[in-house]
This record gives structure tokens, sequence and C-alpha cells, in this order.
């Protein structure tokens, strides 16, 4: 099965060498590629993909806020989430919002192969981090944690606080004035019920939300 992929990502380097893995291992005969929300928008609309890899993190707008956009226009063409966020961050945002799986930029040439080809088959791709997240939210029996209230803005906001990111440093990483991110941090803490940074961080590292090893990538 050789497929028609879209690839969504920022960085060219890594847009190139998984275009190249696709192509040399027979995956797909046709990866096109996009580096911002808005290119992803306008190549799905005018071509047809067979699975579409989105990025979490794109220059002009949130990967979820592509994906629920994409799923609205059109809601049979599968996405995979690809990013460096741990699964138990976004996974379970990502496919409530419609995507078909969720792939960590950590995983190795098989695994992101045997997951382009499920999720274009028509199944859900769960990977066993994946599968623990979704474990753990269903547990809940529908109760929502303090951080499930936030908008994905709000909640890329709060881990990248937590990881120790200024609001300059945020507002660049997100395309966003200081401003708009200063807000995000006020709505997210009211809803929260914290008052400040350190209770923000202390609340994230408890619930294990950011991994504080690796740098916080898109």
């Amino acid at each position: 099965m050789s497929l028609r992929i879209l690839i969504a990502e920022d960085h060219a380097i890594v847009r190139q060498g998984v275009r190249q893995l696709l192509i040399d291992r027979g995956v797909a005969d046709d990866v096109a590629e996009a580096q911002t929300g808005t290119e992803v928008l306008m190549e799905a609309s005018k071509h047809v993909y067979d699975v579409i890899l989105l990025d979490i993190s794109l220059p002009d707008m949130n990967g979820v806020e592509v994906l629920k956009r994409l799923k609205r226009k059109l809601p049979r063409v599968p996405v995979l989430m690809f990013s460096m966020y741990r699964e138990d961050q976004y996974a379970v945002r990502a496919l409530k919002a419609g995507a078909a799986g969720y792939l960590s930029k950590t995983v190795d040439a098989t695994q992101m192969i045997a997951a382009i080809q499920q999720v274009a088959a028509g199944r859900k791709y769960v990977s066993p981090a994946m599968a623990e997240a979704l474990a753990d939210y269903v547990s809940f029996d529908g109760e929502q944690l303090p951080h499930e209230k936030l908008s994905d803005r709000e909640y890329q906001t709060l881990c990248m606080l937590a990881s120790g990111k200024r609001l300059t440093d945020i507002a660049n990483a997100l395309s966003l004035s200081v401003k708009t991110v200063s807000v995000y941090r006020t709505r997210l803490l009211e809803k929260m019920k914290l008052r400040n940074n350190a209770e923000l961080t202390f609340y994230v590292m408890s619930n294990r939300l950011v991994d504080l090893n690796p740098a916080m990538a898109g």
C-alpha cells in the first residue's frame, strides 16, 4: 500500500527526513510538506491525502486547533498527531478533537510506519503510553481535573510556564504577543484556583504533566 501523505512540521530537516524515510521504505509515493497551520489547511483543501502527519507546535496556530478545523472540513481524513510533547500531555485532547492517533517524535522508524499504516487503514493508533493516559482519564468517571478545564492554548502555556519558560519565551514560541500570553496565564490561574507560578509548577509536577528532563519542543 503506497500512500499519499501530508507532513505538517515547522522544522525543514524533520519534514525532509520523514519524507525520505517514507519514500525509501515504500510507504508513500507522494509526500507533500507544510510548515504552518495555514499551509496545512490550504493543502488539504486542494488535494486528497490518505494520512496527514500533524505537529502540535506550528508557527501560526496550535496543532490541535488545526486538527479541529481539518475534521470540520474533512472528517474522513485520518490525522496522526506528531510531537515531542509526551503522550499523557496531549493524547487525550488530540483524540477528543478527532485525531486518529498520537505519535511521539521519540519513536523509531518501524513504529512510525506501523502507526501511519494503521490509521491509513481506518483504525486508531494507540501506544502503550497513550493507553495509560486514556485509562487515567476515564477512571475519573467524567470528573474533570483542574488542568482539563483549560483551553488548548492555556494548557500549552501552563506546561511551558512550569518548565521554566518566561512569558517572552512563550510568546515567541507560540507566535503570540506577551500580552496575550499574560492573559492566558491569568485565565489558567483563575480556572485552576492557583495564586502564582510556584503553585502552578507544584501542580504540574505533582500531576506529572511535564517531563522536565528533555527540552519542551514542538
